[in-house]
């Protein structure tokens, strides 16, 4: 019977998906008891091995902004990027936006990417985020798309602001380490110094990125510990952070931006960063 239903799924995505992919609503298909199988993502045959999303999972709850995170083969970007969008249970488009990568696009192997999307309170309590394949040809054989069944939440309880770095570079400046602060809404929170560097991790929102803002730090980095002891934070990431990285100014912008969000709380005055526990020979130009 699974076998069955998976052959329906397959069907109904590749083809109706390649017809009307851009004119009908995309709903999830229905489990036999007639409720929608938000248990996993639905990906056409040409699409799979091609594209991973690790966040969000397939039934996740999700609110704004949303980011979405990744990797995908080369093949899957044009000039970096490729579209998403995100649909109410109902098939409107809540916000569409573009998935990039800062890593070199032009390969067949597995590229991290990241997107944030900003939508406001949908009319359903469910719908889909839909990833597709760049295709500028606009030939058929050449389509791809991933579509993945959320839950739409609201933040309850109380919520705090935080301040949170990015990279800018002034006209007429040359300092690589030069950051400005934007402020995020999050819910509160005892860990509001890992929260913020949570939304740093996130990158910039498309309005952020229209002030000149941008990200130093790679899609995918993941925050391993963080504490803070006599006005020293000691943060430790992934190997993430310093893959591919290379140039002395983007390893000061990388640590201005976590640093300069890190002291926007008063119990920090010194910021050391670490990978996988190790502070030396580490963001090496």
């Amino acid at each position: 019977m699974s076998k069955i239903l998976w052959a329906i799924v397959i069907f109904a995505v590749v083809i109706g998906g390649y017809l009307f992919f851009f004119t009908k609503p995309i709903v999830a298909p229905e489990t036999p008891d007639g409720q929608p199988a938000m248990t996993a993502s639905y990906i056409p045959e040409s699409s799979r091995e091609m594209i991973v999303v690790s966040s969000p999972a397939p039934g996740d709850v999700i609110t704004s902004p949303l980011t979405i995170q990744g990797k995908a083969r080369g093949y899957w970007f044009f000039e970096a990027s490729f579209p998403v969008r995100l649909l109410d249970d109902n098939g409107e488009i809540l916000a569409q936006g573009i998935a990039e990568t800062p890593l070199n696009w032009m390969t067949e192997d597995f590229v991290d990417f990241r997107a944030n999307l900003e939508f406001d309170k949908p009319a359903t309590e469910k719908g889909m985020l839909v990833l597709e394949k760049d295709n500028p040809s606009d030939m058929p054989e050449n389509d791809g798309a991933v579509l993945i069944p959320v839950i739409f939440g609201e933040v309850s309880g109380e919520t705090t602001t935080v301040k949170i770095h990015f990279s800018t570079m002034p006209e007429g400046s040359i300092e690589c380490n030069t950051t400005a602060a934007v402020e995020r809404i999050i819910p509160k929170t005892q860990a509001i110094a890992r929260a913020a560097l949570e939304e740093l991790l996130k990158g910039p929102t498309q309005e952020e990125k229209a002030q000149s803002l941008f990200t130093s730090i790679n899609p995918g980095v993941e925050i391993q510990s963080l504490t803070i002891e006599n006005g020293v934070a000691r943060v430790d990431f992934n190997q993430q952070l310093q893959y591919q990285v290379g140039g002395s100014c983007r390893i000061a912008a990388i640590h201005a931006e976590i640093a300069d969000t890190l002291k926007e709380f008063p119990t920090v005055q010194e910021v050391i960063v670490s990978i996988d526990g190790e502070t030396e020979m580490i963001l090496q130009p």
